[in-house]
């Protein structure tokens, strides 16, 4: 097999075009060509009167010695990388005790699934409800501003991820076999099988719930133990003679006590009192960077126009996105987080009396507005203190949104052309806030740091010039977003053990180890190896 990168053609290209094409740069007769497959597919939309497709393929000759051997130190052609995913260890007839995995978001879902893979029948623990049930609960936020502390956005099977657009781009590094694995197993989950190739992939949130559903039943029938509604009060860690600590179990709320040895933390960025207990119980943890701003909403249409030009509403560019960086006078930097073509902006809070926000995409991104968090970096600096320092510092700025939306969960709002002019706002314009229950107009300086409000006011005429009218009057800005990342890092080792408790392994995007959902898969996938390998692994 050989890879073939850096493929050019016209957008409407026919479809032989392919095959003419790898049949050109391989300089051989069609009849030597035994099979094209599109391993990824882009697109180049810097000239919007030429947009082209860019194609990497893995292709099947005659004679692939001989062509190989002719395409000597040219660019572009070389053996197509194998990623078939290889399992490192292999569970023992007999366990002494069974992994736990605390939380079921990306991380924690692929952890357990190659634990329960690799035969090691993993104890799973969420703190919130399966998946349906949790969508209940969530749309009452959304829709009466009942929020339930333990089943939200943040909480519940599935985790953050399961109310967002789906992306599954990311920028880790990995070898390729890892994140192949995860795109592999979410497409017989019941994603579409484009998520292998296209450039940018991304699902859904309606798709994500019964993809979750799907692989809770395999991990059931691989027997894996899957508990709901089952949250850790503490980890019980013993402190042996010679001073290492070990992890010896886990403690839920209802008092009971399950004895084990391994401990997977893919507890999410907002699992503020875990936290707690952990930084208590005397686990490494340290403060860590992170950003805060607001949800700014488009009409997709503009974007559309914008960014594709007479090809806007092309079947296969879809709904357009953007990626804005801007670098402040004052020396921090603005950039678009979470860009969601076609969605909304939700209600993401996880505390009573606190206004966050995040935002959505359905597969078919057709809603009527863009939306895209706007978001300044926050360093240790800005909130100095003890490790936990970060999370008081987004409790306030959530309060204090809380409270400049009314204090009924409506989020703080405001229109560019006020925010830029510095004064409260009265009233919308052409543009409907998609946020529920609703968005309260006011003057978002209330509730977000001066140096966030002019790092934005700063980098919005930037983005204008970009995206014409990006910093339309009208445009509509919803705060706060505060959930960007963690804001703690979990400090572990190269055996992806916590630094100072053997036994238990940080993961995913709470840990400070991940940021979207590929990536906290892919992590999950490591810790679930480093767990295989110190218990069994495949000689």
């Amino acid at each position: 097999m050989l890879r073939l990168t850096e493929i050019k053609l016209p957008l409407d290209h026919p479809e032989g075009a392919l095959k003419d094409a790898v049949v050109k740069r391989l300089r051989i007769p069609a009849a030597e060509l035994l099979a094209v497959t599109v391993f990824r597919r882009g697109f180049d939309a810097r000239k919007t009167s030429a947009i082209h497709l860019i194609y990497t393929l893995d292709v099947e000759v005659k004679n692939e010695a001989a062509v190989l051997r002719r395409a000597a130190g040219e660019k572009g052609i070389s053996p197509a990388p194998d990623t078939t995913y290889r399992f490192v260890a292999k569970a023992p007839a007999k366990l002494e005790t069974r992994p736990v995995v605390i939380g079921t978001g990306p991380c924690g879902l692929f952890a357990g699934f190659i634990l329960s893979e690799m035969g090691f029948r993993p104890i799973i623990l969420e703190r919130g409800k399966i998946v349906r049930e949790r969508t209940v609960d969530t749309f009452a936020l959304w829709r009466k501003g009942t929020l339930n502390p333990e089943s939200n956005v943040q909480f519940g099977e599935g985790g953050a991820g399961t109310f967002s657009d789906g992306k599954l781009h990311s920028q880790i590094k990995d070898p390729g076999h890892r994140g192949r694995k995860v795109l592999t197993e979410f497409v017989k989950a019941g994603a579409p099988e484009e998520i292998l190739y296209v450039s940018k992939p991304h699902i859904g949130t309606f798709r994500l719930v019964s993809m979750v559903e799907n692989m809770r039943a395999t991990m059931l029938g691989l027997g894996a133990e899957i508990r709901f509604q089952s949250k850790v009060e503490t980890i019980d860690i013993e402190t042996e003679a010679d001073g290492t600590r070990q992890v010896r179990g886990v403690t839920l709320q209802s008092g009971e006590q399950i004895r084990t040895d391994h401990v997977v933390l893919a507890i999410g960025h907002s699992a503020r009192d875990t936290f707690q207990m952990l930084h208590d119980k005397g686990v490494y943890i340290e403060p860590k960077p992170f950003s805060i701003g607001v949800r700014l909403e488009h009409p997709q249409s503009m974007i559309d126009r914008c960014r594709f030009g007479k090809f806007a509403g092309h079947p296969i560019l879809g709904a357009a996105d953007y990626k804005f960086v801007h670098h402040c006078a004052n020396g921090r930097a603005v950039y678009s987080f979470c860009m969601c073509p076609g969605g909304t902006v939700v209600a993401a809070t996880s505390e009573p009396g606190r206004v966050v926000t995040n935002g959505m995409s359905q597969y078919s991104r057709a809603d009527r507005n863009a939306n895209s968090g706007i978001v300044v970096d926050i360093s240790p600096a800005d909130y100095p203190g003890h490790a936990l320092a970060g999370v008081e510092f987004q409790r306030h700025w959530e309060s204090l949104a809380f409270t400049a939306g009314g204090g009924t969960y409506e989020a703080p709002g405001q229109l560019v052309g006020d925010f830029l002019a510095g004064k409260p706002s009265t009233a919308f314009g052409d543009i409907i806030p998609s946020y529920k229950p609703g968005v309260h107009l006011t003057d978002l300086s209330q509730c977000l740091p001066p140096y966030v409000i002019e790092a934005i006011r700063e980098a919005m005429p930037v983005f204008d010039r970009q995206i014409k009218g990006y910093a339309r009057p009208d445009a509509v800005m919803t705060g706060v977003e505060t959930r960007t990342s963690s804001p703690i890092r979990i400090k572990r080792g190269d055996d992806y053990a916590s630094v100072n408790t053997r036994g238990l392994y940080p993961a995913g995007e709470g840990a400070g180890y991940a940021g979207g959902i590929l990536s906290a898969a892919v992590d999950g996938i490591r810790v679930a190896e480093a767990i295989g390998r110190d218990i069994a692994p495949i000689e």
